[in-house]
């Protein structure tokens, strides 16, 4: 909030706008369930219609960009610093998207907190502070470029998403290069 500064952030509040860890939301103020029936004769319902929602989380990781059955020379022609045999590391940020209807009982494709639960389960505690090409079981034998990292985070993520489908997975590297994987289907 102090980057708006102290009257920006208290008409934000006023405003009922709240934002923070990856997300923005509007907060809407919530009536007794009498006064929502009554308001409008019914219970609130859910509208139709394809709603994306994306959920942001970071990490940070050493990698090495090496095909070890290629010499030296040519890994170096192909990936300049990034083959270094002492590695390098990025701040990485990762987003994922998930594509689907609004529950009717809650309004939600998939609930955010239990999202970030599964990007971290899946990925974060996996690979944050870890070197990926030797700690992260499911990168064993990977060239860890960023495009093949779109494609292991999503056979990693996919499985354990409740509900929804999964629709794209974006992961910066530096704020100007990423890679984003729409799945299988696509390809």
């Amino acid at each position: 909030m102090k980057a708006v500064g102290e009257q920006g952030a208290a008409a934000l509040l006023r405003l009922g706008w709240l934002t923070g860890a990856g997300i923005r939301i509007r907060l809407i103020p919530r009536m007794p369930a009498k006064s929502r029936k009554t308001v409008t004769g019914r219970v609130p319902r859910v509208l139709k219609g394809t709603v994306f929602i994306t959920r942001q989380v970071h990490f940070n990781a050493a990698h090495r960009l090496h095909n070890p059955s290629k010499s030296q020379e040519w890994n170096e022609r192909q990936y300049g610093l990034c083959t270094n045999p002492h590695w390098h590391g990025h701040n990485y940020v990762l987003e994922v998207t998930v594509k689907g209807q609004p529950d009717p009982e809650t309004g939600y494709i998939v609930d955010l907190a239990e999202l970030k639960r599964i990007l971290h389960r899946a990925v974060v505690d996996k690979c944050d502070h870890r070197n990926l090409n030797d700690d992260v079981d499911f990168l064993r034998g990977v060239i860890p470029s960023t495009e093949n990292l779109v494609i292991a985070f999503w056979n990693e993520i996919e499985p354990l998403l409740p509900a929804g489908k999964l629709h794209c997975v974006r992961l910066f590297e530096t704020p100007r290069n990423y890679a984003e994987y729409f799945g299988p289907e696509v390809s």
